[in-house]
């Protein structure tokens, strides 16, 4: 028995894995990919790379600056630490509850320094000592419950009501949370901003820059002097500082902005009873004494004890680890904290809250959030390793020439005087010439290993899950930004999603007999308008709550349940009345593959058990139907057939049908134990009534599944309700073409869909456009088939039974409104208001993402190419480069941290969803990016070497001395470099488009990196000669470089018009093998 509560301690279990025979495959072919560093890896959002296959990986690639170049990825090692939290959690379960039980009993001060509750203030507010409650959270003690006197004991001595639950008065609020806790637990502390400067410094290459530059800043001084030679070494520290200082603001920031979206999704909205009247809440804003609710789907927000319950079944594999689903009753009324529910309904009692539940405990525990990994951070590490190895190997080659011209005497001065003479030169000045070559060569590894790649998908995933939010859009998984880009098909609900979930009861069919209007019940006889009304008031899950004021009547409950609710209120139901004539026996709860659910209840006219649900399938199990005078009549082919024409007509109409239906049971049939299993009977029903129920279409779907439709993606519309109302609300939102086929397999129902073979299933999903009376699990079956025909699906679900598609499907899109909690833990992404065109929003945003990263990707290859080839050249000729360390640092800077700001903040366009979706093996950069990075490099190489090597005759610096004109031109070299990139990042915010300042006025962070970008130039050269080894320049000068950057302008428009080919550039590159095996995997996927 003891072991069993330890185990309430335990952690949820890993998610199994769900790889079949095909994902092995598909795992195995990407591995064999892995050797193109530009082609997009096809991975499973959800079935990220496992810890060992991301170690392996990081430790056969070459990467000099990991702690930069993996921030804000998988924490290989936290995540170990957090598993191994896990472990002895399980391990050691039984020695952390008697640690809580010593502090308890022996160390009560320590107890409420922990707690916050102080044991005098707790015995005069509370008739109930603080010992006994903990010991009933804590051990489920059932005799200690019947002690205080049951659950309405306990209930009196938290001076809450059973019905009403506590006051709504502040005080009392507060006087709760200072005594009992609050429903929190601690929070990590979060990183300030000195610990991301301290971990910007552990870049390798940044290390070994500023252990040259302080040998430099050593030997100038002893050699030059303090006055003079502190600039060479100081003027590195410098600007080595401003890149770590930058970095890490830019790390900083991004930490605030992903610690607010966590917070966000840790805030569930949960209903409590407060004053008699049901009221939504936050779930830290519980208090021990709360009435909570509860209903399929919902998490168990606090630990409490069941007040009522019908069907009540709780998953509590989150805490004890087993995945078995167990029935809470009179007899085991406790409820954890955390847990799940599985089935029906009920109401609870809070009696825990915060740390002093099992679950808090754990949580304060693993209460940091570590990162995620995503596919494209994991491409894009391995592209910048591929291209930091390439800037390696020319660093390297650059050393050895440089080297071997200043030891043989071939490198000078400006002035013409060789720099080093064997047997001559000084060992010292000797040592300082080979460590400002050390120095070049490893600045040329800074400015070749691209770390912000990586970095760049960082910054427009964090500014597009900020701006998401905005946009009704929670995003749980980062990953799935990504992936959303690259959807093909969306397959909706529609209640809620593409209507406005406020419904009305407009039409009522009762006793053979359409109403006009449906409240009209003057020909109704009271016997069958009081047995309809006890069926409306006693098989629902909603509420009535009349104000004592005498104010308007306030519902609680699903949309459907409030609908005949207000309809019951209208044809004279006094629901608590109502209720309290009949006792509740047994409860059916609505279940979503019967589509109906049933209550037995016991009055002074005998037991009656009443049904609701999807009017054609009520109507199947109908022997008899009720007329108008309340006599029961046999249910003839005429009348059934009349019965279902009404059904149909109604759903012509767009309306959802709904029928009540009821039959008396004699109470012998009633079991006298085990009531539970009781399985109500469903067959021989008595008709009562059947009404529609009608919920417009949302204002601007029609237009949105437009704008789907034209980027290429179908919306498929998945639904419960009846075929023909599916079908009238497809056309009315644009689903369904007026003139296209209202068929199968275009529209069919999820029945015959599911006793299809997978083969045939196959053969007709890509024509089906709806699907009606369909299950969670005919959702699943059609996800599945989609992703085999090479589609990637976003599916959106509210309920329970939705998790599985939604945890399938690529990307998962729980509603923030009607979804319960299981569905939104399944999901990847939450929209918060329901409404399909925020589900449109996420596919422009999720396009955006990846034309952020192209266009950084873009920018930073062009500025990588032009910096590597002119200096490795000018190295070779000449044995000197034109940008030295400190320059090349500030375009570092630019290019890297800069850069990323600029382009990865763009707003997303229209024009992104004019295009078709990206591809799952679309390669990173595209021919036209190609196209635009050669033209642009091309230009920049061209320009810059030849002012390098006829600098001084071009610009007329022959009256100079050798070493004034050196320096100036190489100035000019390295501003007119500069303003190249600046008005390159132009070019690169539209590779695809001929009008580059389209909507730039509207990107106020890139406008503002220009401006701070253009003047530090202009104070580095006109200011800070001495720290970066510049000159001023004149008027004429500067004019030239400005008009030399300009020209990249026209270039980059009129490169635009060369064509590019449909192949991507890298297949002519790759092995005749892989060129077969990529074009035998597109047949067949084309096939399957």
């Amino acid at each position: 028995m003891a072991q069993g509560r330890l185990l309430t301690l335990l952690p949820p279990p890993p998610p199994e894995s769900r790889s079949t025979g095909r994902d092995r495959s598909e795992e195995s072919d990407v591995e064999g990919m892995l050797d193109d560093p530009f082609d997009v890896v096809p991975q499973k959002k959800k079935e990220a790379s496992s810890v060992d296959r991301l170690r392996r990986w990081r430790q056969a690639a070459l990467v000099l600056n990991a702690s930069r170049r993996f921030r804000y990825t998988l924490d290989l090692k936290k995540e170990e630490e957090k598993e191994m939290i896990r472990r002895k959690i399980r391990a050691h379960a039984q020695v952390i509850r008697a640690a809580f039980l010593f502090k308890e009993a022996g160390e009560k001060d320590l107890r409420e320094a922990y707690t916050g509750i102080k044991l005098e203030t707790a015995s005069r507010s509370f008739p109930i000592e603080l010992e006994k409650l903990t010991a009933l959270n804590r051990d489920h003690d059932s005799v200690l419950l019947q002690e205080v006197g049951g659950v309405k004991g306990l209930s009196d001595l938290l001076k809450s009501n059973l019905e009403k639950g506590i006051s709504l008065n502040a005080d009392d609020l507060l006087q709760r949370r200072g005594i009992f806790g609050a429903n929190t637990y601690p929070r990590k502390k979060r990183k300030s901003i000195l610990r991301f400067i301290f971990e910007a410094c552990k870049d390798l290459t940044l290390i070994i820059l500023m252990v040259a530059a302080a040998i430099s800043l050593t030997l100038g001084m002893t050699t030059e002097g303090a006055d003079e030679g502190w600039y060479d070494g100081g003027s590195i520290f410098l600007a080595v500082f401003l890149v770590i200082l930058v970095t890490a603001i830019s790390d900083y920031r991004q930490s605030l902005q992903f610690r607010h979206l966590n917070e966000e999704k840790q805030n569930i909205q949960v209903e409590v009873v407060r004053g008699g009247k049901r009221c939504g809440t936050s779930i830290f804003d519980l208090v021990v004494g709360d009435v909570v609710p509860l209903k399929i789907g919902d998490q168990v927000p606090a630990d409490g004890v069941l007040i009522s319950g019908h069907s009540l079944a709780i998953d509590e594999s989150s805490m004890t680890g087993e995945s078995k689903t167990v029935h809470k009753d009179k007899k085991e009324p406790f409820l954890m904290s955390g847990c799940k529910v599985a089935d029906g309904y009920g109401s609870m009692l809070v009696t825990g809250v915060g740390t002093n539940t099992e679950w808090g405990q754990l949580m304060a525990n693993l209460s940091e959030d570590n990162g995620e990994e995503t596919p494209l951070q994991v491409r894009l590490n391995g592209v910048a390793t591929f291209i930091g190895m390439v800037g390696l190997t020319v660093a390297g080659a650059v050393l050895v020439v440089l080297w071997i011209r200043y030891f043989t005497g071939h490198t000078k001065d400006p002035d013409g005087t060789t720099q080093f003479v064997a047997g001559t030169t000084r060992a010292k000045k000797g040592f300082m010439g080979a460590i400002r070559i050390l120095t070049i060569a490893v600045t040329i590894v800074v400015v070749a290993v691209p770390e912000g790649l990586p970095l760049a998908v960082t910054l427009t995933l964090a500014y597009s899950m900020r701006k998401m939010m905005r946009d009704k859009a929670l995003v749980r998984r980062l990953s799935s930004c990504e992936t959303m880009g690259s959807a093909t098909t969306i397959c909706s609900d529609k209640t809620g999603t593409l209507t406005l979930n406020k419904m009305t009861v407009v039409q009522a069919y009762f006793g053979g007999t359409m109403l006009d209007p449906c409240d009209d019940i003057r020909a109704v006889s009271c016997g069958a308008t009081e047995l309809l009304i006890e069926g409306i008031a006693q098989n629902t899950t909603g509420t009535i709550f009349v104000p004592e004021d005498g104010g308007d009547a306030e519902l609680s409950g699903s949309p459907t349940e409030k609908a005949i609710l207000s309809w019951g209120l209208k044809i004279g139901m006094d629901f608590n009345d109502a209720r309290s004539k009949s006792q509740i026996l047994h409860v059916f709860p609505f279940n979503s593959e019967k589509k109906r659910g049933g209550v037995a209840v016991q009055s002074d006219a005998g037991v009656h058990v009443h049904w609701k649900g999807a009017a054609e399938l009520v109507l199947s199990s109908c022997k008899s139907w009720l007329a108008l005078d309340g006599s029961v009549q046999p249910m003839s082919a005429e009348k059934y057939n009349e019965c279902k024409k009404s059904i149909e007509d109604m759903a012509t109409s767009s309306l959802r049908c709904v029928a009540f239906a009821y039959c008396p049971c004699e109470i012998e049939r009633i079991p006298k134990e085990d009531i539970a299993d009781w399985k109500l009977p469903e067959d021989d029903l008595t008709l009562l009534c059947i009404v529609g129920i009608k919920d417009p279409c949302r204002p601007g779907v029609k237009s949105a599944v437009q704008l789907c439709t034209n980027a290429g993606v179908k919306v498929r519309m998945v639904t419960g309700d009846n075929i023909e109302t599916a079908k009238a609300i497809a056309l009315e939102c644009g689903i369904l073409d007026a003139n296209g086929a209202f068929v199968e397999p275009f529209v069919i129902e999820g029945k015959v869909f599911r006793e299809m073979s997978e083969a045939a299933r196959g053969d007709i999903v890509d024509k089906i456009t709806v699907m009606g009376r369909s299950s969670p699990n005919d959702k699943l079956l059609l996800v599945q088939a989609l992703k085999r025909k090479g589609h990637v699906v976003a599916v959106t679900g509210d309920g329970t039974n939705d998790a599985p598609a939604l945890h399938e499907a690529d990307i998962g899109l729980s509603m923030g409104i009607s979804g319960t909690e299981v569905a939104k833990e399944s999901s990847d992404i939450i929209i918060l208001d329901d409404n399909f065109t925020s589900v449109v929003k996420v596919v422009r945003w999720g396009r955006s993402v990846y034309a952020n990263i192209q266009k950084f990707i873009q920018f930073q290859l062009t500025v990588n190419v032009a910096a590597l080839v002119i200096n490795v050249v000018a190295a070779v000729s000449s044995g000197d480069v034109p940008l030295n360390a400190v320059e090349l640092l500030w375009v570092n800077l630019i290019m890297d941290t800069l850069g990323a700001l600029a382009l990865a903040t763009e707003p997303p366009t229209d024009n992104l969803m004019k295009r078709q979706p990206v591809g799952r093996r679309e390669p990173l950069v595209t021919n036209i990016m190609w196209r635009n990075l050669f033209v642009q490099a091309i230009y920049q190489i061209a320009i810059l070497l030849i002012f390098d090597f006829s600098g001084r005759s071009i610009l007329r610096l022959q009256n100079d001395s050798r070493e004034d004109a050196e320096k100036t031109q190489n100035t000019f070299i390295f501003n007119t470099f500069v303003f190249c990139q600046i008005f390159n990042e132009f070019n690169a915010r539209k590779p695809e488009e001929r009008n580059v300042f389209k909507g730039i006025t509207k990107n106020h962070l890139f406008m503002g990196i220009i401006a701070i970008t253009t003047v530090f130039q202009i104070l580095i050269i006109e200011f800070l000669g001495k720290f970066f080894k510049t000159v001023r320049l004149n008027w004429r000068l500067w004019l030239v470089s400005v008009a030399i950057g300009i020209i990249s302008w026209p270039l980059a428009y009129l490169g635009k018009f060369i064509p590019v080919p449909v192949r991507p550039l890298q297949d002519y590159f790759k092995p005749t093998c892989w060129r077969r095996a990529s074009r035998r995997d597109e047949e067949e996927s084309g096939q399957s």
